[in-house]
């Protein structure tokens, strides 16, 4: 049985989005890296959509953490930071020469494709 999204985290089109070498297609929950599936669990997903959707934009933790769990997030939690990781790491194993989500540090995420030259 496949998990479905919340409803509330986002409504992006059903056809997908690329981003430099980067395919997303959200209706079936599928990353791909330079034609390579990449396998992202549910949290992990909706922690990239919560970036991509607002590409180029410094997205705040809170903003991230509210989009994915629905709820305030509580002082001092780390989740949204762990999930980043895990997303970056999964993303580095299929394109190294790329870098996908740039820290703000004190704030947030941005989601901009870059070579790393």
């Amino acid at each position: 049985m496949a998990v479905q999204p919340a409803q509330s985290i986002y409504s992006p089109p059903d056809d997908g989005l690329v981003y430099g070498n980067l395919e997303i297609y959200p209706g079936e929950f599928q990353l791909f890296v330079e034609g390579r599936r990449v396998e992202l669990t549910v949290k992990e997903f909706e922690t990239l959509m919560a970036l991509v959707m607002r590409p180029d934009r410094v997205v705040r933790r809170e903003q991230i953490y509210q989009l994915v769990w629905d709820r305030p997030m509580k002082a001092h939690d780390r989740s949204v930071d762990v999930f980043v990781k895990k997303v970056r790491q999964k993303l580095g194993r299929s394109a190294p020469d790329w870098t996908y989500i740039h820290t703000h540090f004190g704030v947030g995420y941005r989601f901009l494709p870059e070579r790393r030259t």
